[in-house]
Formats: C-alpha cells, structure tokens, sequence
C-alpha cells in the first residue's frame, strides 16, 4: 500500500484505539476526584505516602485521577468514615485492623497476642495466605482492598513500674482500648482492663485512674504519654496494620488502566510506609529514652504460656472458627 499522509494518519488512530503507540492515552476519559479518608496526622509516614501516591497517580492519569487526601479524622470518627465508605460518601479509606474489626470480625485475626515476634514474620504473613484469607472477609462486605496493608506497629506496655512477667500485670488497672480481643488478652494476663477514650487516656494516667497503658510507640510519643509514665516494656504484645479500603462503585466506575495505575501507586506506597514505620519504630525508642522513659524487653515465653493457661488461645479459636484458626496457625506456628 502506498504509504500516504492520509493513510498514515487513518493507521495512527487504528493503532491508538488498539493501544499499539505506546503509553494508553486517556484524552477521552471522564476526570474522577476521589477522597481519602485517614485517621492519622498529617506528620504521620501513612498520610505522607498517600500524598506521594496521589501525586504520582495524578500524573499517570494525566489529571484523570484526582485523589484528595483528609486527614487527622477530619471526615468523622473511625465508625464514621467507615459506614462513609461503604455508602460512598468518601472514596478511599486506611483503617486499623481492629476498627474494621466492628464490621469485619476476621480482620483481628492478625491482633492474637503474641504470635509475631518481628517485622519480617508479619509481612511473610501479612503478604501471603493469611493475609488473603483475611482480605477475603473483607470483600465480602462490598468493599474493594488492596493487595498490601499499611504499618501500624507493635504494641507495648508502659506503666509506673517495670513489667517484666505477667505477675507484674496482675490487678493493674491497665487502660485498654474498646476493643473485645485486647480487652479478653489482658483479662486473661491477670490485668484488670479498663476501656477509656483515647482522648481521655493523658488525664487518665495523670491522674492514676490507670496504671497504665498499652500503644504502639509513635502515639506513646506523639500524645507525650512519657510525661506521665516511666517504664515501656518492649511485649509487642499485638501487631495491627492499616487496611485501604475502596467503596466498590468508585472503583468499579475507574476504567481498567487507569485502576490499574491506582492500585499499582497505593501498593507501593504501602511498600515504603512500611520501610519508614520500621525505622520510625527504632528511632523512637532512642528519642524516648533520651526523655526519660526506661525500657526493658521481658522474656515473651511466660506470657504465651499464661494466655494458653487462661484459655485464651482456645476462646478465640472457638470465636474465629477452626478454618481460621488453621490459617493463623500455618503462619504463626501452632498456639492451642
């Protein structure tokens, strides 16, 4: 065929309909502008990633993505956004384990106590069956998830005075979020557990209507919880993650390249907040000793066989049933 301007230009649109030049070209895609919703600061390694993300999202869409990120819970409480996501009120959600866990009970499965000892047992976890099985669940209720959840750390004890056994637990009026699985734990380790707003927990200690708390170490730092406690021990008791989670109908609204391009940027940026909370994690320790506060990291075995003891293994096999359990128990090693 003789290769004519005309020609040339009738084959150029035949093969950019076929996607065959190269990079796809959205020129006739609609513009979507999605909300995210976040609980945490905008200081915080999540909220900072997600600003990266949608930037980059941005300019693989050629402006066809538009992700605005609220943060610091500016759309409402945890239960808030959460029912805001599945009505489609908002877009995109990070949200922790255990607050999901009020409309999706399985994603606490994660939280048992002490089943991972370190970080790199969590991703193996988190990354692979468990944590599709978990996802699963999750799915079930209508909502989209991505492939990779987000840091939200280990948990430790801080007190007035060093916890070093389960013994040192007992009787101590320790302040627990409302959270039925944390709540069971340290009922089971002879503590005499307090449910109290987050908000209220600083005036809490200061004041000694508890003797302590439990947290990961960047809220321990960030509410200056060292002010009014001196000792941390180092339990990692409980390990929880931030899922993103999507209303369906926004997704299902996104052409397939340019979801493609979403969730592609949102895996990795949940890729690298996991890398900066694990070294956040190490730092803090570090800043917070240089404030004053004491850490210790006591012998983790005693209070695995406390819990096993109190049957607290076996009541949350017989709550997330034994499919479950068998699924958590192939990543973590065998509890009952």
């Amino acid at each position: 065929m003789k290769i004519t301007r005309r020609n040339f230009i009738k084959t150029s649109a035949s093969l950019g309909v076929l996607g065959l030049t190269g990079a796809p070209s959205f020129a006739q895609t609609p513009v979507f502008n999605y909300k995210v919703a976040t609980n945490v600061q905008s200081s915080h390694s999540i909220y900072i990633r997600l600003t990266e993300a949608s930037e980059q999202i941005r300019k693989e869409t050629d402006g066809k993505v538009n992700i605005r990120i609220f943060p610091n819970g500016q759309l409402g409480s945890d239960t808030d956004m959460l029912s805001q996501v599945r009505s489609g009120g908002i877009d995109f959600l990070t949200t922790p384990g255990v607050v999901l866990a009020n409309l999706v009970p399985m994603a606490s499965l994660n939280s048992v106590g002490f089943i991972f000892p370190d970080y790199p047992s969590v991703w193996k976890a988190m990354d692979g069956d468990l944590g599709d099985y978990i996802r699963s669940y999750i799915t079930k209720t209508g909502l989209v998830v991505t492939d990779k959840i987000w840091d939200n750390g280990f948990r430790h004890i801080t007190s007035q005075k060093p916890i070093n056994s389960p013994a040192d637990l007992a009787g101590m009026k320790l302040r627990v979020p409302v959270s039925p699985l944390l709540l069971s734990l340290f009922k089971s380790l002879g503590a005499a557990s307090t449910p109290i707003n987050f908000n209220e927990l600083y005036s809490a200690l200061q004041t000694k209507v508890v003797e302590g708390q439990e947290n990961p170490l960047t809220l321990i730092n960030n509410s200056k919880l060292y002010e009014v406690q001196k000792n941390c021990a180092m339990t990692g008791h409980t390990w929880d993650g931030y899922w993103m989670v999507a209303n369906r109908r926004s997704m299902d609204a996104l052409p397939a390249p340019l979801r493609t391009i979403v969730n592609k940027n949102l895996n990795a940026a949940a890729l690298a907040q996991r890398a900066d909370s694990e070294k956040l994690a190490v730092s803090l320790q570090t800043d917070l000793a240089a404030k004053g506060m004491v850490f210790n990291r006591p012998d983790l075995a005693p209070f695995r066989k406390a819990l096993q003891e109190a049957k607290f293994y076996q009541e949350w096999k017989a709550k997330f049933g034994d499919q479950a359990w068998a699924q958590l128990e192939a990543a973590v090693g065998k509890l009952t």
